[in-house]
């Protein structure tokens, strides 16, 4: 079967045959003149050989190609004749006809690029000729971008490439033309650049030999060489003049030859090209790599396509390698081709006039390309030589060439071609890594980034702008060999937007900024600017300026916001977000494990790069810019070298705090720089002051710094090393130069360029003849003597004034070759110098100026700065360091935050647009995230304030707050942010919660606030909470009731009724501001304030104290605000709370003591401190200081203690409820009852407890917990364990006395005086003190002796309850507090009389009322007090299996129940209330009942007391009295009752019994019974019928002692001056003389503070006996009286 391709073959021959035909001048249709035409004849042999094969393969490419490529050859044939050849020869290319693997197609290749680009034609007209001329450029794009393209020499390539772009400056070709041509070379370029990979540097001297065969030369038309209007001829003599020379290389000189073709139509034959001022193409390839998108091949007619069924699949190839060459580059050109191929049958016009060389390089060997493919070489139908395919030669003069068209200084290059080559070399850059290839590199350090520099200065748009990107395409990939580069580039950026020049477009600006914005956001940018150019002694601080400018710039000086502006801002948040997400990144590698290493390296690679990515491939730019980094190593590997490391450093990697002195060294370093410029000794000797230099001088040290300093005036550096005073200076300066090898033109350039050369005759000589011996020194001594070499550098600096000075050539003309030689004859050691070398010399420097610093401008001094740069960057000082991403995040964002900051603040006030406004958000979220990670507590304090701001809380009056704040967008945003980040970051805040807590304090205000953040807890409440919001009054906001009444009356109607209700839209918006603070979540501020750290939380508390309002603008709702969130923090932190309690301790204290009326703040106060103990008592480390810190209500004022009086008794009683178990220690014990007495029944606090005037300053605060507690163990007797009412309670302002063994304060010291008569005797102590006027309190008489003030009625009540919660619970009583509970019972007592009321009296209308809910209570309140009484009486026998409880209470406190209940009865003997006759009944019976229960409760331990008998006669004769008091039978019937109950008991347990009475009844038995008897004479005959005793008589009863159990001597009690007692009326029937004691005669006192007493004998009944409270303790635990059992007597009442 016939192969395909063969007829493929043949239709294009009968098609070019046929059109061959047809034209006038073969139409003849002989067959002779077939033969003798060499086209036709060929054509038809070509028939002949394909008739005979069945495989295309067989026929050799070149052999079935010449017929074709000789009609395109061909200067006879025409237009469309050539055009169908060409598309014949393109058919073959797209299709695959050519096999690259075939040993010929190398030839065939050849061949047909030499023939399309000399193609010949006889043009017709101009419409035509463009079409065969796109036929080329079709032609010769397919053919370089298919596979076999890889064939192609680079003579070839080079050849193909000035071939398009000719046709591409051609301005007379149509523009569709000349663009077809520009795409052309996009796509090559692009193709050759993508292949750079796979080729290797060659050896230099072969590069140096195939150069010269490779010159592309730039440059246009000259005027001179316009098209010509020629006439048409049909037979030209010749289109095309072939150059000698071989390749492309054109002398400067040469002419343009234009001939006269047939036809008239002009081709292009010029050496030069001709130039096209075409608006640039916009056509480019966005991708970093050609290989990168090859998915993106976008046309179905790629040429690559057609191809990929043919070429590989006929002729299976024996070398892999080369199989892989062709599907690589198959896959190459397939993305080149792509973007052109997709115009279908757009044909380019290119009459194509190209030079071409016959001769190729010669090579008698194989080739081997970098990627392992061999090329065989063959011989050639030419001359027999070995075609090498194309490499990296034809790279680097095609990189040349593209240079050259940049340059805009060439008067050649037109804007057109500039612009071509801009947008070439971009392509070129976007596809190949040129870094690794020192020959590109090199030209890109030198002309490249030299032309790109200067074309920033242009005004035409789209050349700026080309070369800004093609720059940073440079500095992305290549930066780490142009630091000196990109410094001069960014000053240039920086002029270019700070200049001020109004011609200068808006436009270049923008772009400008633009540009930095995208090199900043190249990952590690900013950091390696940082640490090579800040941190280097010797460069600009860019980073540093570049804040600078870019924070300047934001600030918009019209107010009008511009695109420059949020470009700046832009640019600076680039540093912002790469830092945001580093610290992320970290972040998230902290919180996971090691075994997930490898996901975290990518999770940061993609936060690192912030979500950039690469548009075209998906691939991040990190990963983009790290093969690049790692193609960089990789390549310094293979050239084994290390990576070098700048000398300032110790590490590649230096450490913050190096950089900081490195930084601080080089702002001295530019100081003394400043001092030399004016100065130099001055310079000099500030640096050796700073210790930067040696002292004293060392010549070595200084000639190294004078050297590498640029920013050194270099006139100042000449006078100084010229100085007579500095010879040996000059020495070593000369030494620091290396002139080995260089000739001595070439030295003393090098030399003169480093200083200006002072002007005075002597100063040269010296200077010239240090360095003539130098040179001539280290180059082997080259002439006869110094002398010679000294007048050759004088010479040569006049030959460079005479050739280069203006002044000079005005008035002579410069010397010739002839006459520099002449001038230096027999100067040598009187021979002559070597001719040729100062033939050199003169050429050198005629051709290229010795600039002297600071003498030229212009080009010559642009070119001297521009070689100074270049020579610092050979040098290590051009050694640029590599970091990674975010090294130095830290020390960046030292350095931005407050620029950066202040622009997103006022970008944000002035813009409107959501967009920005979301992105100055994200700014300050991400500024605080950073401060967050790093600790930086200014930046976020800073932060905050910057939105508190924004808000307008602070700002706006309250009144209009909520409608301003609910109707602004903005405020609300901010709002918002500034919430979140203070619950996000709030471990670093310290002085913005101040600015917080002011605008918490105003939306409290404005009534904005969640409702649980203004209802706090109250004790007294029903609901247990109260509104901090309270109803607002006429004088609550300092506006009288007067003044709200006029402004009513001056208001209008309409103003009226505007007032009656918000309009809808303030309502509006209010609910918007409402809906906005709820989703701030105001109060997570202070239930999350327990995981703050403890700086922060102290600031916090410190802002709350801090915000309280002064005098002037005092608000008590404000400050109660205030503190309800001060204590709510503390309960939060209640876990270390110990850490703030002083200050709050303090705060509370100054609201509470300081306050002179009562408030709803001191309330407040009252409450929180009681809160605050109820939740801390739990705590035993700060237990103590607590309760310790609720003396500070005794501290406060009476009278705003008694208004407060509810919440206290309240909160009291709260606190015993909960806490009553954690309270151990008397002090605390004795704290919580002065408090329960003052609030309940107002008591005045103890003196120990008042604010002494002697510190009336508030800011020194209040006493502590300690100064308190001093106060009470001092001057509180606890040597007793309890105080008498008397000895905390004074009456009297006089200082205390010392408590001492000689007081004689008979009620104070615990004295009791029995007696009547001898009461009103005084004694005086033996030792001889001074005696105290007090009045001794009988004990039957309520007055305690102290002052009760006015008291709350339910404060009482509840202080009751309180008391009552204690006594009733065993657990709760303790020998701490057994005392204590007893006197509060005893004033509580007192306290309930009169209902509560004792010195307050209401108003006479209200007379009557009060009385009756006095009268009504009453009863209640005394039956309460005698519960709690007969309460605490109940301990002992409850606890009697306790014996280690037990063992610490003595008998006597058993007494001390009965004691409190006798003055309670003496009172209610008075008829107190008249007008309620009941109740006074019933309290008197239910007093009765009591006293007969507590007696019996406690009878056990009473037996044990030697005052047993007074105590029992006591009672009986208040069951007398009592007998007799009522006018109902309601006490006539009770007391029998308990007076049976309580004899039934006692004879039960044998108390009436004696063994050794004759009657076998005591003598206690006779007295009950004779005292009985008086007012129960039949009670005995009830009880005891059998007992009965018969009575003697009613005249004198006998009196016999009561011997105590175990009687002790009496002591000798101190004599006592005292008034006589109130006596209690008795009745006139008891009454008896008294009963003396054996041992005295005077009355007796008993005095209980040594031992149980001796009773000498039992007074009368008609006297009273005057018991003290303070009882002695038992020397030995009383055993307790077990429950008593009924008699045997069945008539015996149940006891009750």
């Amino acid at each position: 079967m016939v192969d395909k391709n063969i007829y493929i073959v043949q239709g294009e021959i009968c098609t070019v045959v046929g059109a061959i035909k047809r034209n006038s001048r073969w139409n003849t249709h002989t067959p002779l003149d077939e033969e003798q035409d060499p086209l036709l004849n060929s054509f038809s042999h070509l028939k002949e050989i394909l008739n005979n094969m069945k495989e295309l393969s067989d026929v050799e490419p070149n052999i079935f190609l010449r017929p074709f490529l000789e009609v395109v050859r061909s200067e006879d044939t025409t237009g469309p004749i050539t055009g169908m050849a060409l598309t014949s020869v393109n058919k073959f290319l797209s299709y695959g006809l050519i096999d690259a693997n075939h040993e010929a197609a190398a030839e065939a290749i050849e061949n047909m690029a030499d023939a399309v680009t000399h193609a010949r034609f006889v043009g017709t007209d101009p419409a035509s000729d463009e079409v065969v001329l796109m036929k080329i450029l079709q032609v010769l794009r397919t053919l370089l971008l298919t596979p076999v393209g890889a064939h192609l020499t680079n003579e070839s390539v080079c050849e193909i490439m000035q071939s398009c772009f000719r046709i591409c400056f051609e301005m007379r070709l149509s523009e569709l033309l000349r663009k077809s041509a520009e795409h052309t070379l996009v796509d090559m370029v692009q193709l050759l650049f993508s292949r750079l990979p796979q080729f290797k540097e060659e050896a230099k001297s072969f590069v140096g030999a195939n150069m010269k065969k490779l010159k592309m030369r730039a440059g246009g038309m000259s005027e001179s060489s316009k098209w010509k209007k020629q006439k048409r001829s049909p037979h030209p003599p010749r289109h095309m003049v072939r150059s000698a020379s071989g390749g492309l290389e054109q002398a400067p000189t040469t002419t343009l030859s234009n001939n006269n073709l047939s036809g008239g139509v002009p081709f292009i034959e010029q050496d030069s090209l001709s130039v096209s001022d075409s608006v640039a193409s916009s056509m480019s390839i966005p991708t970093d790599s050609g290989l990168d998108t090859c998915s993106k091949a976008t046309s179905r007619e790629d040429l690559t396509d057609l191809d990929q069924s043919s070429s590989a699949a006929t002729t299976p190839s024996t070398e892999p390698g080369h199989l892989y060459t062709q599907s690589e580059c198959r896959q190459v050109e397939h993305a080149q081709s792509a973007s052109v191929e997709s115009i279908p049958e757009v044909l380019e016009d290119g009459e194509s006039v190209t030079e071409h060389s016959d001769s190729s390089s010669l090579h008698d060997m194989d080739y081997v390309n970098p990627r392992g493919v061999r090329f065989t070489p063959q011989q050639t139908q030419r001359d027999g030589a070995a075609l090498i395919p194309y490499s990296l030669p034809c790279l680097r003069e095609l990189f040349r060439f593209l240079i050259s068209l940049t340059n805009p200084h060439d008067r050649h290059n037109t804007d057109a071609m500039m612009h071509m080559g801009l947008q070439l070399l971009t392509v070129a850059l976007e596809a190949a890594h040129i870094a690794p290839y020192q020959s590109l590199l090199g030209l890109v350090k030198d002309e490249l980034c030299r032309h790109l520099f200067q074309l920033l200065s242009v005004d035409r748009m789209n050349l700026y702008a080309a070369s800004i990107r093609a720059c940073f395409l440079l500095f992305e990939s290549m930066r780490g060999h142009l630091k000196f580069q990109l410094e001069m580039y960014l000053k240039k950026l920086m002029d270019i937007i700070t200049s001020e020049n109004m011609k200068m477009p808006y436009e270049m600006k923008e772009m400008a900024l633009e540009a930095l914005v995208q090199l900043s956001r190249i990952p590690s940018f900013v950091t390696e600017l940082y640490i090579n150019h800040d941190c280097d002694f010797y460069c600009s601080n860019l980073f540093e300026d570049l804040t600078k400018l870019l924070s300047k710039n934001a600030f918009p000086v019209s107010g009008q916001l511009y695109t420059t502006h949020l470009l700046s801002l832009e640019a600076l948040l680039t540093v912002i977000d790469s830092t945001e997400a580093h610290c992320q990144a970290k972040v998230l590698n902290s919180t996971t494990q090691q075994d997930h290493s490898a996901e975290m390296v990518l999770a940061e690679g993609e936060c690192s790069t912030n979500d950039r990515t690469d548009t075209t491939t998906g691939t991040p730019i990190a990963l983009i810019h790290l093969v690049y980094f790692l193609e960089n190593c990789i390549f310094i590997l293979a050239e084994k070298k290390e990576p070098k490391k700048p000398h300032r450093f110790s590490s590649c990697l230096p450490d913050s705090q190096e950089l900081l002195d490195i930084r601080n060294k080089k702002k001295l370093l530019n100081s003394g720089t400043e001092q030399f410029n004016q100065k130099p000794k001055k310079g000099i000797q500030f640096l050796q002051e700073k210790g930067l230099l040696s002292s004293p001088m060392d010549n070595n040290e200084v000639a190294q710094w004078l050297r590498e300093n640029p920013r050194l005036d270099k006139k100042q550096i000449g006078e100084f090393i010229s100085d007579r005073k500095y010879m040996e200076l000059l020495d070593s300066f000369v030494n620091t130069f290396t002139f080995r090898g260089l000739r001595i033109d070439e030295a003393l350039r090098l030399y003169l360029e480093a200083f200006r050369l002072p002007g005075e005759a002597p100063v040269i000589h010296r200077l010239l003849e240090t360095f003539t011996d130098t040179w001539h020194k280290v180059n082997g001594s080259p002439f006869m003597t110094n002398d010679a070499g000294f007048a050759l550098a004088y010479a040569v600096i006049m030959l460079n004034t005479d050739q280069h000075n203006n002044n000079v050539r005005k008035q002579n003309i410069p010397m010739t070759i002839e006459q520099f030689k002449k001038n230096l004859k027999g100067v040598n050691g009187n021979t002559d110098f070597d001719q040729d070398m100062l033939e050199d010399i003169y050429n050198a420097i005629k051709n290229e100026e010795i600039v002297m610093p600071d003498e030229q401008s212009g080009l010559v001094k642009e070119n001297y700065v521009w070689n100074v740069l270049l020579h610092r960057g050979a040098t290590s000082e051009g050694v640029f360091l590599h970091v990674p991403a975010g090294s130095y995040d830290h020390d960046l964002f030292t350095m931005t935050w407050g620029p950066t900051i202040a622009a997103l603040s006022y970008v944000f006030d002035k813009s409107l647009d959501d967009t920005i406004i979301q992105k100055a958000i994200a700014g300050f979220r991400k500024c605080a995230m950073i401060s967050a990670h790093y600790g930086f507590s200014d930046v976020f304090d800073n932060l905050i304030i910057s939105l508190c701001k924004f808000t307008t809380l602070s700002s706006e009056s309250v009144e209009n707050l909520p409608t301003v704040f609910g109707s602004n967008g903005k405020a609300q945003i901010a709002a918002k942010t500034m919430f979140h980040l203070a619950h996000r970051h709030g471990d670093i805040l310290r002085e913005g919660w101040k600015n917080i807590m002011d605008s918490m304090l105003q939306l409290f205000r404005a009534e904005l606030l969640p409702k649980a953040m203004v209802e706090v807890e109250d004790f007294v409440e029903p609901n247990g909470t109260i509104s901090l919001q309270r109803e607002e009054t006429p004088s609550n906001r300092g506006e009288s009731a007067v003044l709200s009444f006029v402004n009513w009356l001056t208001l209008s109607g309409a103003e009226q009724s505007g007032q009656r209700g918000p309009s809808t839209e303030n309502q509006e918006a209010k609910q918007a501001a409402m809906l906005c603070i709820k989703q701030c979540d105001p109060e997570k501020l202070i239930t999350e304030s327990k995981f703050l750290q403890l700086e922060s939380l102290q600031e916090l508390m410190k802002a709350l104290i801090s915000v309280t309002p002064d005098e002037e603008t005092y608000d008590e709702e404000d400050a109660a605000f205030c503190l309800e969130m001060l204590l709510r923090i503390v309960m939060e932190n209640r876990d270390r709370v110990s850490c703030v309690w002083q200050t709050v301790r303090d705060h509370l204290c100054h609201l509470c003591v300081q306050a002179t009326e009562s408030c709803f703040l001191v309330e407040r106060a009252v409450v929180g401190l009681i809160r605050l103990a109820i939740r801390l008592l739990r705590r035993e480390d700060i237990s103590s200081q607590v309760l310790l810190s609720l003396r500070l209500l005794l501290m406060m004022k009476p009278h705003v203690l008694a208004r407060v009086s509810r919440e206290v008794a309240y909160g009291l009683h709260e606190l015993l409820k909960t806490n009553a178990a954690n309270i151990h220690c008397t002090d605390d014990w004795f704290t919580l009852f002065a408090l329960i007495e003052c609030i309940g029944a107002g008591i005045k606090p103890p003196a120990s407890f008042k604010v002494t005037s002697t510190t009336p300053d508030i800011d020194t605060g209040a006493q502590s917990d300690s100064e308190l507690s001093f106060h009470h163990l001092s001057e509180v007797s606890l040597d007793r364990g309890y105080t008498s009412d008397s000895e905390v309670y004074t009456e009297h302002g006089k200082s205390r006395m010392p408590r001492s063994v000689t007081d004689v304060d008979v009620t104070s010291s615990g004295w009791l005086v029995v007696g009547k008569d001898d009461l009103d005797i005084s004694k005086v102590a033996a030792s001889g003190s001074k005696t105290l006027l007090n009045p001794l309190v009988n004990q039957y008489s309520l007055s305690l002796g102290q002052d009760m003030g006015f008291h709350d009625t339910k404060s009482l009540i509840k202080c009751v309850e309180s008391l009552s919660f204690i006594v009733r619970d065993a657990a709760h009583v303790t020998p701490e507090n057994f005392e204590l509970c007893v006197k509060a019972i005893r004033v509580f007592v007192e306290a309930s009389l009169n209902g509560g009321y004792r010195t307050y009296e209401k108003k006479k209308n209200h007379k009557y009322d009060s009385q009756k809910s006095r009268v009504r209570r009453k009863p209640r309140d005394k039956e309460g007090a005698s519960r709690r009484a007969k309460a605490s009486s109940q301990r002992p026998s409850r606890s009697h299996s306790d014996d280690e409880e037990d063992e610490g209470v003595p008998a006597s406190y058993h007494t001390v129940s009965l004691q409190v209940l006798f003055p309670l009865l003496t009172k209610l003997l008075d008829n107190i209330s008249p007008a309620d006759v009941c109740g006074m009944e019933e309290t008197r019976m239910r007093a009765c009942t009591l006293l007969s229960k507590v007696f019996l409760q406690h009878l056990s331990p009473l037996l044990s007391l030697s005052t047993f008998a007074a105590l029992w006669l006591t009672i009986l004769d208040f069951m007398d009295k009592y007998m007799h008091a009522g006018s109902s039978d309601l006490l006539l019937e009770a007391i029998p009752e308990s007076l049976k109950n309580m004899l039934l008991v006692m004879d039960t347990a044998g108390i009436f019994h004696s063994a050794d009475s004759r009657t076998g009844y005591s003598d206690l038995w006779e007295i009950t019974w004779e005292r009985i008897d008086c007012f129960l004479p039949n009670l005995r005959e009830e009880l005891f019928k059998q007992t009965v005793i018969p009575q003697p008589g009613t005249g004198t009863p006998p009196v016999e002692l009561v011997q105590p159990a175990a009687p002790c001597p009496p002591a000798s009690p101190p004599p006592a001056q005292a008034p006589s007692p109130v006596s209690v009326p008795m009745s006139p029937q008891i009454a008896s003389p008294l009963i003396q004691s054996p041992t005295s005669q005077s009355p007796l006192i008993l005095q209980p503070l040594a031992s149980h007493l001796q009773v000498g004998g039992v007074p009368p009944m008609s006297l009273p006996i005057i018991l003290n409270p303070a009882l002695i303790e038992a020397s030995c635990p009383v055993p307790l009286l077990p429950a008593p059992h009924p008699t045997e007597h069945s008539d015996t009442p149940q006891v009750k």
